[in-house]
């Protein structure tokens, strides 16, 4: 078994020998800038660790593996022209950098390299395997379009967010622990265990990613802090905020989404300091530890050894205690 440490390593040391042989190199710059910000592979090195719980040889899913992470950066590069952030992972977002059009059209191509990079899978598992990744594609995409309807909504519930992160963050997650496993031959009630089990520790992740926004160390968590509050996300944060909310508090709240001309700092101090009245930041930490704490049941089904469990448990613990 390769612990996450080794799995990393692996992934960072492929992507750093994949070359773009093409023409024009305008094209494909930005897409080297963006894999070379290596983040924190999680996509990757779930699909691996999901993997290796059923074959050692892990370098024969390099390839899906990393097909994955481009996948998920070209989610990003688009995400943010949407919500005009300026930095990502501490440097210049790609648009920022290029322009929004050279974003748009190396995000497309980060998109053909995924299915390029996919289609590596044996045959006897590529119908499937690639039936599991379009179909995750689309489920993104819904996710996305929600998470922008949110946004001139004040009345969304928190069953629609959860849905909605879902959507856009946990069936990637979920789909490179099943496509592990698939691919290294597991049977079908296992790689349905680790989707569920993706699916749910997804969820966690982006309530995590929701609270690092507003608390996290912008030094640390790589992007402006309160970029969800500016933007009027829907997040868990603001959907218990507006539910919990005295009528003056929610008054207030509402006003300042409704303006398009306002100052960036006082607007996340003041929604912060509404948060903190409201013990909104101990709300999610409960839901955080809720999800964390069912989504063991889903490992402890896959029937491999228990001890071959221990790495993906930890790195399931890792994103729980993130601080970036």
């Amino acid at each position: 078994m390769f612990n996450c440490k080794e799995i990393l390593n692996r992934v960072n040391e492929f992507i750093a020998t994949l070359e773009y042989e093409r023409e024009p190199k305008a094209l494909y710059a930005p897409i080297t800038y963006t894999l070379e910000q290596s983040g924190k592979r999680i996509r990757p090195v779930a699909l691996l660790l999901a993997y290796n719980l059923f074959d050692e040889n892990i370098d024969d899913a390099l390839y899906p593996a990393v097909a994955m992470e481009v996948y998920h950066n070209y989610t990003l590069i688009h995400d943010d022209v949407m919500d005009r952030a300026d930095i990502r992972r501490g440097k210049p977002t790609v648009w920022k950098k290029w322009g929004e059009n050279p974003a748009i059209l190396s995000g497309d191509t980060m998109q053909v390299l995924a299915y390029e990079f996919i289609a590596r899978v044996a045959d006897d598992k590529l119908r499937e395997t690639l039936s599991l990744f379009t179909n995750m594609a689309k489920e993104i995409g819904e996710g996305q379009q929600y998470d922008m309807e949110f946004e001139t909504r004040n009345d969304v519930t928190e069953a629609e967010y959860i849905n909605m992160i879902r959507l856009k963050t946990s069936v990637l997650i979920a789909n490179c622990m099943k496509i592990g496993a698939l691919i290294a031959g597991a049977s079908k009630e296992d790689a349905d265990n680790l989707y569920a089990y993706g699916e749910t520790v997804g969820l966690a992740f982006q309530l995590q990613d929701d609270l690092l926004d507003v608390y996290g160390d912008p030094k640390i968590f790589g992007k402006k802090i309160g970029g969800d509050i500016c933007c009027n996300k829907k997040t868990f944060l603001l959907i218990k905020a507006l539910e919990t909310a005295t009528p003056e508090q929610r008054k207030q709240m509402e006003e300042l989404m409704a303006q398009e001309d306002f100052n960036p700092a006082e607007k996340i101090a003041t929604f912060t300091s509404i948060y903190n009245q409201l013990g909104i930041k101990e709300i999610c930490e409960k839901k955080i530890a809720e999800l964390f704490s069912d989504c063991d049941r889903y490992i402890d089904a896959v029937s491999v050894p228990a001890e071959r469990k221990e790495q993906i448990k930890q790195f399931a613990d890792s994103l729980l205690n993130r601080i970036h």
